[in-house]
């Protein structure tokens, strides 16, 4: 869990063996910080792909025009699953909140 939470993402279990994964409000300066999403409730055995990049500054200084980039995958299973479903199968859900940085239409790379 304390991974997830470093990764700004919530995950809860509700109904049984089902889990929930929320991207939590972030320090982003775009896409607009402030607003959780949920992203996908899991069964158990299934995996769930999160795609997204994001727009930092270095510092919360407005008079710094620097900023610095991050584009994630991340990977969540809820349960064991093959050692190698993450780098080789597909998801089960796959959720792709990929942006143009500079707020554009929305980014598809490839799927």
């Amino acid at each position: 869990m304390s991974i997830a939470r470093n990764l700004n993402l919530w995950l809860t279990s509700e109904d049984g063996p089902a889990v929930t994964v929320e991207r939590l409000p972030g320090a982003a300066a775009f896409p607009p910080p402030g607003v959780s999403a949920r992203l996908f409730t899991l069964a158990h055995g299934q995996v769930g792909r999160y795609r997204a990049n994001f727009r930092f500054r270095f510092t919360q200084c407005a008079c710094d025009p620097s900023w610095y980039y991050e584009d994630w995958v991340v990977h969540v299973s809820n349960g064991r699953v093959a050692h190698d479903r993450f780098l080789h199968g597909e998801p089960d859900l796959d959720v792709d909140s990929r942006v143009h940085l500079y707020g554009g239409p929305a980014r598809r790379g490839n799927r």
